[in-house]
């Protein structure tokens, strides 16, 4: 590190003290364990859903790996070419042409093998799948054993465009995502992999998420179980203070407390930290735009945590007894749209959703706060996994409530003969959805977002959740 740089993050950290009381949850938080160091001997493969998502999350660990000799390897599911307004701002002119969409792939990829290259990875270390920004999420839920791909309303492209990419020319269907995945992980047999967050709020994050579970299951028993290392981005409000801030550490959201999440930290050196800045400059078509944001991760920590996986097993059938619920996660009071709450005079209650199995059925229970029932909806989503069937032949669930009326589909095809039960109170909501209907999985991932009318207010990460 230059000595004049060096001199200014020694100012910075010396101030520390003061300026922590700017990040509104630094005191929320006890000290978090450490990331275990890494090994010579390890593989490790980061997980990006975009170019830039790797060196915001994992440049300190990419370059800590590589100082151990260990081996990494970073997966690109997209190539972020979907982010029109810093196209705009970056190229400084509009357009909706298909190829000038491709051409912001391009950019973008080139901008990741110079930031890569800056913390010491070569061009083959990086693999770029290429499949459509801000449609892989609706590619997961609606495009299995279908004739027709997705086609991006915006790109009007239904394949992968891009020539250099090792997915070139693959249609837009679940099973082409899947496949690349699996592909890439058993050609490279990670023991860590870092992954997006199934919390995050953006699509394509939560997404990779669910396609890595999906493909480690199918690759059990063919490979060494690696651990995994989800790292969160998109939160509403968070980090703050926004901007350049590495004398600050990186604490979780505040939302998060009480979530169950261990998180683990990863501490970065000065040299790492200076090289991470770095990195993140290197994309100038994000930063032209977002800037202050790209910059407020680069702290004197990362930060890695998941939920715990939840097991649930049949209750007895009692009409006298209560059920337990399970796995509470908190809604509503750290909402991720706390702009659209403020609107709603009085939310002030903690709200939560929780799970039981009772009866062959999966029971989701949802507590609300009394000014959210009149208006009170909810997307459900179900994705289960059954060792005995291929993913792709599984239900895609997704319930829709309003009030104790409810429609569901699976995939696009909407099902009349469902058996959902719908019972829904002033405080709360219950859904119990029969086993049948998700063609009796071995484990369930599943989200539920939470709507005041047409607003959304709040969601709820997914969760992986056993049957036992």
């Amino acid at each position: 590190m230059p000595r004049n740089k060096l001199l200014l993050f020694l100012l910075l950290f010396l101030l520390g003290g003061c300026a922590s009381l700017a990040d509104p949850d630094a005191r929320y938080w006890d000290p978090m364990t450490a990331l275990n160091p890494f090994k010579k001997s390890e593989r490790v493969l980061i997980l990006a859903p975009h170019p830039d998502d790797e060196a915001i999350g994992c440049a300190g660990i990419i370059q800590e790996a590589l100082k151990a000799k260990a081996k990494v390897r970073v997966v690109y599911l997209t190539n972020g070419d979907h982010n029109e307004l810093s196209f705009i701002v970056y190229e400084k002119r509009i357009t909706m042409r298909q190829g000038e969409f491709v051409h912001m792939g391009q950019v973008r990829q080139q901008e990741s093998i110079k930031a890569m290259a800056s913390l010491g990875l070569l061009k083959d270390d990086l693999i770029f799948l290429g499949y459509p920004d801000y449609g892989t999420f609706e590619i997961f839920c609606n495009y299995w054993q279908t004739d027709k791909p997705f086609r991006d309303r915006l790109t009007r492209i239904s394949s992968v465009p891009y020539k250099s990419n090792p997915s070139y020319g693959a249609p837009y269907y679940g099973e082409s995502i899947l496949d690349d995945l699996t592909t890439q992980i058993l050609d490279y047999k990670p023991n860590k992999i870092f992954v997006s967050h199934p919390a995050d709020v953006n699509v394509d994050h939560k997404t990779l998420y669910l396609f890595l579970q999906v493909a480690l299951s199918d690759l059990e028993g063919k490979i060494p179980k690696p651990k995994v290392y989800p790292y969160l981005v998109h939160c509403v409000g968070w980090p703050k203070p926004r901007h350049y801030h590495p004398e600050l550490a990186l604490y979780p959201p505040h939302k998060f407390i009480g979530s169950e999440i261990d998180w683990l930290r990863f501490d970065l050196s000065f040299e790492e930290l200076d090289k991470k800045h770095q990195s993140v400059l290197f994309y100038k078509s994000q930063t032209q735009s977002a800037v202050f944001y790209l910059l407020a991760f680069v702290r004197e920590n990362e930060l890695f945590g998941d939920y715990p996986v939840l097991e649930l097993a049949p209750q007895l059938t009692l009409k006298d007894k209560v059920i337990s619920y399970f796995g509470a996660t908190k809604m509503f009071k750290e909402s991720d749209n706390s702009e659209t709450l403020e609107k709603i005079e009085g939310v002030e209650e903690d709200g939560s959703v929780s799970y039981a199995l009772q009866d062959d059925y999966f029971i989701v229970r949802v507590d609300k706060p009394n000014k959210l029932s009149l208006r009170f909806k909810t997307r459900l989503y179900i994705f289960g996994y059954n060792k005995n069937t291929p993913f792709p032949r599984m239900p895609k669930i997704r319930i829709m409530t309003a009030g104790n009326v409810c429609k569901v589909f699976n995939a696009k095809k909407r099902v009349f003969d469902h058996g959902v039960l719908v019972d829904s109170g002033r405080n709360y909501l219950i859904l119990q959805v029969p086993l049948k209907l998700l063609q009796n999985p071995d484990y369930l991932l599943t989200s539920l977002k939470a709507y005041h009318g047409n607003l959304p207010v709040d969601a709820v990460g997914f969760r992986k959740i056993k049957i036992k």
